[in-house]
């Protein structure tokens, strides 16, 4: 496969797809964290936690057991990630502060807010990280105004403005909290800058989340970063990235959009090959977070049910796909009991589970995460289809 063919398989879409995410070959151990970051250039934040919370499972489906002291050190070290608004509220690697000037320019820009914050609040939150250093929102005056888990106190609303339109950043957490600072002070100086036009902030993130997905539809470009679609449409072309026709793949249908998908040139220059890795994945992670693209390369229809109400759930709470062998291969809805990790509903789909591939693929992937939050013991107390809760079980034994 070269660059100059400009057509694909659907199956070398997906696996392109999946080495870009670093789901394919050798994983680059001496980056560790910090590598999945830059490579992914977007991490989503989230307050779930079951096996544990989601930007610790991306880079345990990547790298396979890292300790959380090493995800915290790599995350919120205070050098090498900030905290804004990407995807949702994400992790991004420091190098692209530069990238989202055009966000914090718009959000300077924009005329009306849902809570509005009082000029002498917004001014305060400044004077107390300029004369203080680093302070938590409970610091700076407190979190709440008492109520309701949504009733931010002032000084609350006015540092997470202040973020939005950069006049603060966040490199670091105490807890789960998050620590604002000025960032003249945070940003190092080679990225502390707003120079670039609108146009080149969008053409290098256009680009950044080309290389991430290795090939991917205007539309998987737009949603990486939350882009409107006729941001994407104005620099694609100058990104860098060049048009692949995707076998399978619709058409787009939006106006301007010439070619199915668009694929970072790196991607195209060598086929795929290596160590498929077996893993639970965060309903969160990067190569699973865009429905329609899931989907789309997978033929994997996968929903967050957590904010679903009990008797509706399907599958659970907080189900994780399994990816194994390139493949989404079902899901399980995890949690921990003690030093026993259930298996709460384990749910198979495909001809690779009714050929009996995937139960041991599910036991390898449910033995390893067990292992990585401290339990010995893994218990399935649900299996769909109900055929495969006998070969399951014994697979999970034979590792235990």
């Amino acid at each position: 496969m070269t660059a100059a063919s400009l057509s694909l398989s659907a199956d070398e879409a997906r696996r392109i797809a999946l080495r870009a995410q670093g789901l394919l070959g050798s994983p680059d151990r001496r980056a560790g964290v910090r590598g999945v970051l830059r490579q992914l250039g977007s991490v989503q934040l989230d307050t779930i936690s079951v096996l544990a919370r989601s930007h610790e499972l991306l880079p345990y489906a990547r790298l396979g057991a890292v300790g959380r002291p090493a995800v915290e050190s790599a995350y919120w070290s205070g050098e090498t990630a900030f905290e804004y608004w990407s995807h949702a509220a994400c992790l991004l690697p420091m190098e692209e502060w530069p990238l989202f000037a055009f966000r914090r320019r718009a959000y300077r820009a924009r005329e009306s807010w849902s809570q509005e914050v009082p000029p002498a609040a917004y001014r305060q939150v400044l004077e107390s990280l300029r004369a203080r250093g680093p302070l938590t929102a409970t610091e700076l005056g407190g979190a709440k105004n008492g109520g309701l888990w949504w009733d931010w106190s002032e000084s609350k609303i006015a540092v997470e403005r202040a973020l939005m339109l950069g006049d603060v950043v966040v490199t670091r957490r105490r807890g789960w909290k998050r620590v604002y600072d000025l960032p003249e002070r945070a940003v190092p100086e080679v990225f502390y800058h707003d120079r670039l036009t609108d146009e080149e902030c969008l053409r290098q993130l256009v680009a950044q989340a080309g290389a991430a997905m290795g090939v991917a539809t205007q539309a998987d470009l737009a949603d990486y970063h939350r882009l409107r679609a006729a941001e994407v449409d104005a620099v694609v072309e100058e990104s860098g990235l060049v048009p692949v026709e995707v076998a399978g793949w619709p058409a787009p249908a939006g106006r301007g959009s010439r070619h199915r998908a668009w694929a970072d040139p790196a991607a195209l220059a060598a086929a795929p090959r290596g160590r498929h890795r077996t893993t639970l994945l965060s309903p969160f992670d990067s190569l699973v977070w865009d429905r329609p693209r899931t989907e789309r390369i997978f033929g994997f229809v996968h929903r967050l049910e957590a904010y679903v109400p009990r008797p509706k759930r399907i599958y659970g709470y907080f189900a994780m796909p399994l990816l194994a062998g390139g493949r989404l291969l079902g899901r399980v809805d995890p949690a921990r009991e003690g030093r026993t990790l259930v298996a709460r509903h384990a749910a198979f789909e495909g001809p690779l589970a009714q050929a009996g591939k995937a139960a041991p693929a599910m036991a390898q992937a449910l033995v390893e995460a067990a292992a990585w939050v401290g339990c010995d013991q893994v218990r399935v107390e649900r299996c769909t289809p109900a055929e495969l809760a006998g070969p399951l079980t014994a697979e999970l034994a034979a590792l235990t």
